[in-house]
């Protein structure tokens, strides 16, 4: 990075996106060691790809549940960067209070540990939910308008890790992103869901293929957070707020096509409209409760796909990030990478 940094730190370091990131720490020899702050083990999550890939002796797992008061046994002087990844995010899965409770205890509890340790560098991912549902372009000059307990959260995560940049805001350097649809090898997310039916014939338009979906690929993600922090230490920025998603987002053709032509398909895919969907979904999710099935079809889902999130980067393509993926070349490095989240 800017200047040395011996050991970080990433809280919810065991889920998608803290394992990407200690491994792109490490392969770019950025930290000499990465500490994974989680309530679960890695053998307890997320799929055997992400397993494999922190098989590492520069990387220690220790047990942290953010909602808590947190104490760890280490050099004051040995962190040099916070990444706080912690978070109950998935939509739906969770009653409200648990996205509060996580969300904003584990931002409370992170910041007061930095200051604990002297940490002077905070990484947070907040998310584009708080900008709420509309189909007019937003970007990171948009007033909020949350409308979910997940966006809620988020939000007010934000406003506390700043309090915390601001306590001594000549020293303390702050990054927040706020992520598009995050998807890459071991996803197991909504891109992996829609791989997975455009590829087995399951997949219907419903007046939607324009429909802008904005998202990053994990890869993508870890490079231009650093980008982001590394600009800041340069310039002396004690907070920024970025969007990071590709540019422009792609629309749900435009994933579908990108989907065909990496995996090496032709799929013509009918238009079923969005009433029949709803529909058929409701009456699957009365099912799936009654006998205790995953529903991948849930209500939330479904309307999910008709609404535009047209998030786009304005503030890292003004800062002049050059992006190292396209849409079809982030699908065949996943492929390439991961072959079984395409079915091979």
């Amino acid at each position: 990075m800017a200047d040395n940094l011996n050991c970080a730190i990433i809280f919810g370091g065991t889920g998608f996106i803290g394992t990407f990131f200690a491994n792109f720490l490490l392969d770019r020899k950025l930290c000499s060691h990465v500490y994974l702050c989680d309530i679960e083990p890695i053998e307890k999550k997320g799929s055997d790809y992400r397993k494999i890939s922190i098989l590492d002796e520069r990387i220690t797992f220790i047990q942290v549940d953010v909602r808590k008061e947190i104490n760890l046994a280490l050099k004051n002087d040995e962190i040099g960067l916070i990444a706080n990844f912690a978070a109950i995010h998935r939509e739906p899965g969770h009653h409200d209070f648990e996205y509060f409770e996580t969300n904003l205890l584990g931002a409370e509890n992170v910041c007061n540990f930095a200051n604990k340790i002297g940490c002077k560098r905070i990484i947070f991912t907040s998310s584009i939910s708080p900008y709420g549902i509309s189909e007019a372009i937003r970007n990171e000059f948009s007033l909020p308008v949350p409308v979910t307990a997940y966006g809620s959260s988020k939000l007010v995560a934000e406003k506390i890790h700043q309090i915390w940049q601001a306590q001594n805001d000549d020293e303390k350097i702050l990054t927040i992103v706020r992520p598009g649809v995050v998807f890459g090898p071991g996803e197991g997310g909504n891109v992996t869901r829609l791989i997975h039916a455009v590829i087995n014939r399951y997949f219907f338009y419903m007046g939607n293929r324009g429909t802008r979906k904005a998202g990053i690929y994990i890869k993508e993600l870890c490079n231009a957070i650093l980008w982001i922090h590394e600009e800041q230490i340069k310039n002396n920025a004690g907070v920024q707020i970025f969007n990071i998603t590709m540019n422009p987002g792609p629309s749900i053709g435009e994933y579908v096509e990108s989907i065909c032509k990496v995996a090496n398909i032709r799929r013509i895919v009918i238009t079923i409209p969005f009433s029949v969907l709803l529909f058929i979904s409701k009456i699957i999710e009365i099912f799936a409760k009654l006998f205790g099935i995953n529903n991948k079809f849930s209500p939330v889902r479904i309307r999910k796909l008709v609404r535009s999130n047209n998030i786009p980067p304005t503030k890292l393509t003004q800062a002049g990030y050059q992006y190292l993926f396209s849409l079809d070349g982030a699908f065949t490095d996943w492929k390439n990478e991961c072959p079984k989240d395409w079915g091979k």
